[in-house]
């Protein structure tokens, strides 16, 4: 089984994707992230102006804009590009793996299963504080996908059709503990609020190292998901090794979606709308869609992230509500478009 990324021009699906306009994309994509990111340390109930964000982060003076920037805005930043490029890859993978336009991240049971998580390490007194939310969140959202992918193995279908009734089973009980005890009631309100807010004080060391690593992962596993985009017979005719390249592909969409959802809380639509904007430019090439996905996963999280901060003149909106408003039309337009071919 070959891995290997985007090096040169490849052939997919009997065409020849060229590498230089690929290339002129992913610098200008990185270029705009980089503007992106500067506008958004700048941003807020205080505001920074660029250049002032800038020497803040590379001439540090200790003023109270420096500050600002330094220990509150830059660290939530690099977390709203951790978690962008986690979701839009663990997105891109799943609809490739499972060759279903509509899937996103959730469709594994990982949402479902960190929120039951942290309701039940609430409700045992165990889940106290941002780090042990993040830890029993973590642990539900591994155990519920790799549930999903023992039951549904060898089908997308069956795959599919187990994580969504798994997220109705642990909906359900969830919502019944929750509304028999109201402190359990208070955790969980605080982690289901897709927010990057105060998130950027919790220890992130582990789960941003396992979201680094598995990026690099999907990068090197992404050449062997070209064949099979194409379908089982034609992967297996390629000689790809098609169980162990799902198997792989499942491991690392379950530790993105589920580190990503530890951390910021469910943040909907992300893994389904940029692996939609980006499979054009892609051009059918899986290694410059999890490419392109990975730099523009974080200038949507990092653009809803400034939205919610200007949207309101009192406070805060959680950036899943703006990612929900953006995410609605998208939807709609994709149901309309590979609804009755996905089915």
């Amino acid at each position: 089984m070959t891995v290997a990324g985007p090096t040169s021009d490849e052939a997919v699906g009997g065409k020849r994707v060229r590498a230089a306009p690929q290339v002129g994309l992913f610098v200008g994509g990185l270029v705009l992230l980089a503007v992106v990111a500067v506008v958004s340390v700048g941003v807020g109930a205080r505001s920074v102006p660029p250049a002032e964000a800038v020497r803040a982060l590379f001439d540090y003076q200790g003023t109270d804009d420096h500050v600002i920037v330094r220990d509150v805005r830059a660290p939530r930043a690099l977390l709203a590009i951790a978690v962008g490029a986690a979701l839009a890859v663990a997105g891109a993978l799943i609809q490739t793996t499972v060759r279903n336009p509509l899937a996103e991240p959730g469709i594994l049971g990982v949402t479902a299963g960190a929120g039951f998580a942290i309701t039940l390490g609430s409700g045992l007194g165990l889940a106290a504080g941002q780090a042990g939310q993040l830890g029993w969140a973590v642990t539900g959202s591994v155990v519920a996908a790799l549930l999903v992918a023992a039951v549904g193995r060898g089908s997308p279908l069956r795959l599919v059709l187990t994580g969504v009734a798994l997220t109705a089973v642990l909906n359900g009980v969830g919502l019944g503990l929750r509304l028999t005890l109201p402190d359990v009631f208070d955790t969980y309100r605080f982690w289901s609020v897709g927010s990057l807010a105060a998130r950027e004080q919790a220890p992130l060391a582990v789960p941003l190292t396992a979201i680094g690593l598995c990026l690099l992962g999907a990068l090197l596993l992404s050449r062997s998901l070209n064949a099979l985009a194409l379908g089982e017979n034609v992967a297996r005719a390629l000689g790809a090794s098609v169980a162990r390249v799902r198997g792989l592909a499942l491991l690392l969409i379950t530790v993105l979606s589920g580190a990503a959802t530890a951390i910021a809380g469910p943040i909907l639509f992300v893994g389904l709308i940029v692996p939609h904007l980006v499979r054009k430019p892609a051009a059918g090439s899986v290694p410059w869609l999890v490419l392109h996905a990975m730099v523009l996963g974080p200038i949507l999280l990092l653009v809803a992230d400034i939205g919610s901060r200007v949207l309101l003149p009192t406070g805060e909106v959680p950036v899943a509500v703006v990612t929900a408003f953006l995410g609605g039309p998208m939807l709609i337009w994709a149901v309309r478009r590979y609804g009755a071919e996905s089915l």
